[in-house]
């Protein structure tokens, strides 16, 4: 088991109404109103990524994950993940985010001078917002091999548990869960783009060959210096450096020379086909 720290890609994960308790309650407090209750996440949950037999992997979140991003950050609540539609802000006093012993707590205030609060309030009591999820970037997670019992008999699985995260939003979403296996596949690329291991890509590319174009993928976001700093590998190996180290200047040491014209030209296309990649999958456009 090796515990990774990086800031590489944004993921998203996504709770179903059962889950997530969302629910549209009466304002407690002096002030007349009602408010929106829910829960982003849940500490301790397995869940599926994709087919963790084939080409994805079991996931869990550990309880403090969110800890320090909400003692440094400043969350907003979205609909859908859509930045337009910003319901409220930790540093405006309108969103209180919270850990308990459950997960993450969200408590927002819903302002009726902005329209599409009242269609989110709306839209919660008729059913048609059925679930929260979480934009993030992870920052440490663990990875391990465990054995399972299958009607097949016993197979190895991967989980990937996510001990800190840094939290960019959190949305109440129409579609909690993911409805087509392309939509799981864009989950799962995120996370290996964010593991940074081409062996686990090509492992489940077998399975879904797209997943070795994102190989090339990862390959050109390195070369290209374009992604955020990673860090090396931490509490795997006593003494283990924990020095960051930017992926422009792992791509200096690599090549210290000057590209040739021709070297510029295919770099260019590959960077747009990447950019292709990236948007076929769903990752941010700084994987491109």
């Amino acid at each position: 088991m090796r515990t990774l720290t990086r800031t590489t890609t944004e993921e998203r994960r996504r709770l179903p109404l059962s889950t997530a308790g969302v629910a549209i309650r009466a304002d407690e407090g002096v002030d007349a109103g009602e408010r929106f209750h829910g829960y982003a996440a849940v500490f301790n949950s397995r869940t599926a990524i994709g087919n963790p037999l084939r080409w994805g992997f079991y996931e869990e979140i550990a309880p403090g994950a969110f800890t320090k991003t909400l003692q440094e950050g400043d969350a907003r609540m979205l609909i859908d993940h859509d930045s337009y539609y910003v319901v409220s802000r930790v540093s405006a006093s309108s969103l209180v985010l919270a850990e308990d012993t459950r997960g993450l707590d969200v408590d927002s205030a819903l302002d009726e001078g902005l329209s599409y609060v009242s269609d989110l309030k709306a839209n919660v009591r008729n059913g048609n917002i059925t679930g929260m999820s979480f934009g993030f970037y992870v920052l440490k997670d663990q990875w391990s091999t465990e054995t399972i019992d299958t009607s097949e008999g016993p197979a190895e699985v991967e989980v990937r548990r996510i001990l800190e995260v840094r939290l960019i939003e959190v949305s109440a979403v129409t579609f909690p869960a993911y409805e087509d296996t392309e939509a799981e596949l864009a989950s799962v690329a995120s996370a290996l783009v964010q593991r940074g291991d081409q062996a686990a890509i090509e492992r489940r590319a077998q399975w879904h060959p797209e997943l070795r174009d994102l190989l090339q993928l990862v390959g050109a976001e390195r070369s290209a210096g374009t992604t955020a700093p990673e860090r090396t590998a931490v509490g795997s190996e006593p003494g283990e450096s924990t020095r960051e180290t930017s992926t422009t200047e792992t791509a200096a040491a690599a090549d210290n020379t000057e590209p040739a014209e021709t070297t510029r030209s295919d770099h260019a296309a590959r960077v747009l086909r990447m950019r292709a990649l990236a948007a076929r999958y769903g990752l941010p456009k700084a994987c491109a």
